[in-house]
């Protein structure tokens, strides 16, 4: 079993909210109402983690192991949004989200194979650590500065867990593993071709509820996501193609595979296409002596 490892590594580097964020540094001179607006969005948008859970536990019904390590993921992921929370509550108390709208992001997930949703979820971490470090560069405010570098470096612990769920799922799965693996890296890595930045948070997930089956589409603000980004943060072509080549160094690892390019993973993901097919092959029998 990974969990009880992995309990003892991220409890040993967990951050207390009291004690590890200096609340006492606050300068308010140095935080805008615009930036104000932004870390309630995320504080609303890390409260998915509630809903996402409720998916993983459904839908790994199969695995103990992974279902007990989301006790440690849920917690961290949770108290992202109770320090940002905490940090208005402090400091721009108009703008706590209320319970509303907290609950608004709580909506059942449709099933979903589960590989390819640890897979996405590997790379949804990759891209919020550099989406968290690239705001604590935006924002002015040293507290706020330092609770994004403590939530950035949180989440890239998450992806080097959940790469050891994924190393675990390729010694048990093989060829179905690998495959899953590499089809939605080549869409993760693909992020540059779209007109948006994909992550958890903004795909289609229930289809009953389309148009409003997204964490994002749920927000007071459900054009904030891109602003954020485009036009605040500035999360550009550099920052994109850091998250790119971290998702692709990481699988080239996990696959024993040179892979430096999407191009080359999605030879890959071809060539494990055909290696599957050809398994399923029936073997001829042999003539009848």
């Amino acid at each position: 079993m990974l969990y009880p490892e992995l309990f003892k590594q991220l409890e040993a580097v967990r951050w207390d909210m009291d004690k590890d964020i200096p609340w006492a540094s606050f300068d308010a001179t140095r935080l805008t109402d615009e930036q104000a607006q932004t870390i309630k969005m995320n504080a609303i948008t890390e409260w998915s983690a509630l809903p996402a859970t409720e998916m993983f536990l459904r839908d790994n019904r199969g695995d103990s192991d992974f279902s007990a390590f989301m006790s440690i993921w849920f917690f961290e992921e949770q108290k992202h949004s109770l320090v940002l929370m905490e940090y208005l509550r402090r400091f721009r108390p108009a703008l706590v989200p209320t319970e509303a709208e907290l609950h608004e992001v709580r909506f059942e997930f449709e099933a979903a194979p589960p590989l390819e949703t640890l897979m996405l979820h590997f790379c949804g971490e990759i891209r919020l650590n550099h989406w968290y470090r690239c705001a604590s560069d935006w924002h002015t405010e040293p507290v706020i500065k330092q609770i994004y570098t403590r939530l950035s470096q949180d989440e890239a612990r998450h992806g080097g867990a959940y790469l050891r769920y994924m190393k675990r799922a390729i010694g048990q799965s093989g060829l179905a593993a690998k495959a899953a693996f590499a089809k939605v890296g080549v869409l993760m890595a693909s992020a540059r071709r779209t007109s948006q930045a994909l992550h958890p948070t903004n795909l289609h997930v229930n289809k009953a509820l389309f148009p409003r089956d997204t964490i994002q589409s749920r927000l007071p603000d459900p054009e904030w996501l891109e602003h954020w980004l485009d036009t605040q943060i500035k999360f550009d072509a550099v920052w994109e193609t850091r998250v790119v080549d971290r998702i692709l160094h990481n699988l080239g690892l996990l696959l024993d595979q040179p892979i430096k390019t999407v191009q080359q993973l999605n030879h890959y993901r071809k060539e494990l296409g055909r290696q599957m097919a050809a398994s399923l092959v029936p073997t001829p029998l042999s003539p009848a002596a």
